[in-house]
This record gives C-alpha cells, structure tokens and sequence, in this order.
C-alpha cells in the first residue's frame, strides 16, 4: 500500500518516492503527498520528475484501493525513482477552504444542531447544505460574524488516528447526515478544531484556524423544505 503522507502532514509539498506499478494511464507510488480527492475536496496535481524528465500530474484518484497518479503523455517506468511536486498555492488554498468548511459546519451545528446534507468545495470557495426549515438575511448575517469569530480565536488544528471502536465512542463524530464510513475501515482520522469542532475527515487542513483568513458568505438558496445551502468565498 501506498504511504499517505498527508494524512499526517497536510504541509509536505515535495517528496521522494518510487513507481511500484503503471495502471489506467498512470502510476502508483510506494509513497505520496498527493491528495486522491474525496469529502468533497478536490484532488491535488502537480508534477513527477525523474532525472532529467517532468510528468505532469493532471489527476489523483483511488482505484480499486491504490492511489493512481494519472500522468499526461509517456508514464516513468516501474522502478523509476520520482521526485513529487505538489501545485502548492492551490492546495494550500484548498486546506484553507476545508478548514473553513469545518469552521462553518461547527458553528451551525454548535448554535443551531443542524446536520451537514451535502458540501462540495474549490479553491477559496465552497457550498454546504444544512438541515434548516427557514433561512433568512439576518441568519445568514449571524453565522458570518460567529465563523469570523473563530477564525479570529485562532483555533489550534488537531489529526488524529483512532481505532474505529474508540472513535465511534465520540458523540456526534458524524456531521453528515449519512455516516460515509466504509464498515471494513479499522482506523479513523479526525480532526479537531480545539474548543469548535470534532470530526471524522479524511482531508488536508492548515494547522490553525487564523491561517484561513476571512470568511464571506457569498449567497444561500433553499434546496428544499428542510435543506438550505451556504455559499462561502475566502480572500486571497
């Protein structure tokens, strides 16, 4: 199996790794800092470099359990020693999305109890939607102020892995609505925001709530009788 640095180092932004298998148009790493996408973050990309050769990396994904890093035009041989670089502006902007994503699921959940339905998220910019009968202005005003707030606080980021028993033995782990654990998991990573939010994720992260700058709350649409999204947009 490969070895994820990142679920442990969300701030590796280059490593040495070798090709151990080509498969579907790219290469299998015995070790990576690439991100595959999931939770509704994106994919990392950047760039293989053997010697004097740069493979673009254009995709990350899971297939069949490996971590496959679709590479454009001629894939590096098994048993090429690599150097990997990742497009590091736009995952750090994507750490500071995700994090900003769990500041504004924290603050819902801890002044509202509303549960998340769905979310997704791009560089600087994301959708979440939340169990809420009735949405209005000065709601939506309320819950910027309270996400600030939090930014300004300056909340330490915590990882952890626990085993799936020790884990589950934590209230409201799951903010989804739908618990996406895979049953034959045997170890789950969470991530804190000290003082805010606990959950089950899977994702990168910075390590501090002050790294994610300020959190505007672009729009918010009603997606049915009791889903209601939240657009947030973050500065440069």
């Amino acid at each position: 199996m490969t070895e994820l640095l990142y679920v442990t180092d969300s701030y590796v932004q280059s490593f040495e790794a070798m090709v151990v298998e080509q498969v579907e148009g790219g290469v299998v790493l015995d070790r990576t800092a690439f991100y595959p996408g999931g939770g509704g973050q994106p994919c990392d990309v950047g760039t293989l470099t053997a010697v004097s050769h740069t493979y673009p990396v254009s995709n990350v994904k899971r297939v069949g359990g490996q971590v496959v890093h679709v590479v454009e035009g001629e894939l590096p041989g098994v048993g090429t020693a690599v150097t990997g670089q990742l497009d590091w502006q736009r995952r750090y902007q994507l750490m500071r999305t995700h994090t900003a994503m769990h500041i504004l699921c924290g603050v819902v959940w801890r002044d509202y109890g509303a549960q998340v339905t769905g979310g997704n998220m791009d560089p600087l910019q994301g959708r979440m939607d939340f169990e809420f009968e009735t949405m209005r202005q000065e709601l939506v005003a309320e819950i910027e102020t309270a996400v600030n707030r939090e930014v300004t606080a300056a909340r330490e980021v915590r990882v952890a892995i626990l085993p799936r028993e020790q884990a589950f033995q934590i209230p409201d782990l799951i903010r989804t609505k739908i618990n996406l654990l895979p049953e034959g998991i045997t170890e789950v990573r969470t991530v804190e925001l000290v003082g805010l939010d606990l959950q089950a994720d899977g994702g990168t992260h910075v390590a501090n709530t002050g790294e994610v700058g300020r959190i505007r709350i672009a729009d918010y649409k009603s997606k049915g009788k009791i889903n209601k999204r939240i657009y947030v947009e973050l500065e440069e």
